[in-house]
């Protein structure tokens, strides 16, 4: 259940939103207490950390959508017949997510945490597009954060 986490810093911008980006130490946490409930082992992923006009340029160019959002899932498909344990890419937004948490009244942490839980499990191949899989998803979520000593983030706050 190790991570191996290449992390990226591209954001720059206000001090109090770049200070509140997890180390790497916090994000290997999370990612190796979610793959052990998960029973996976030694899976690789970048996190990359941006900037608003980087989050919107890759939304739009991506998924149509002329916004930033607070992350973005690539999966890595290795060729037919290699196995690797190369999960692919997450794409997240340092401002979005300090926004979401400051309206949302949930520490930036916790937000976070939850935004790194969600883009693994979209790498992973889930997906919230219909209802049943969103359930899946949403509960698989709840459960990891609850793991990780964080409250249901679908709950009103």
């Amino acid at each position: 259940m190790t991570a191996i986490i290449d992390l990226q810093l591209a954001y720059q911008g206000d001090a109090d939103v770049e200070a509140a980006i997890p180390a790497i130490s916090t994000l290997q946490e999370w990612a190796n207490r979610m793959f052990g409930i998960l029973d996976l082992y030694d899976q690789e992923f970048t996190a990359r950390f941006v900037g608003i006009e980087e989050s919107q340029a890759l939304n739009l160019q991506f998924r149509g959508k002329d916004k930033p959002t607070n992350v973005l899932s690539f999966p890595f498909e290795s060729p037919p017949g290699i196995e690797m344990p190369l999960l692919g890419d997450l794409v997240i937004c340092a401002p979005v997510i300090s926004q979401e948490a400051a309206e949302q009244n949930k520490p930036v942490a916790f937000h976070y945490a939850h935004m790194l839980v969600h883009g693994i499990l979209h790498l992973l191949g889930y997906d919230h597009i219909e209802d049943t899989q969103a359930d899946e998803m949403e509960a698989l979520e709840i459960r990891i954060l609850a793991e990780l000593g964080i409250d249901d983030p679908y709950q009103d706050h």
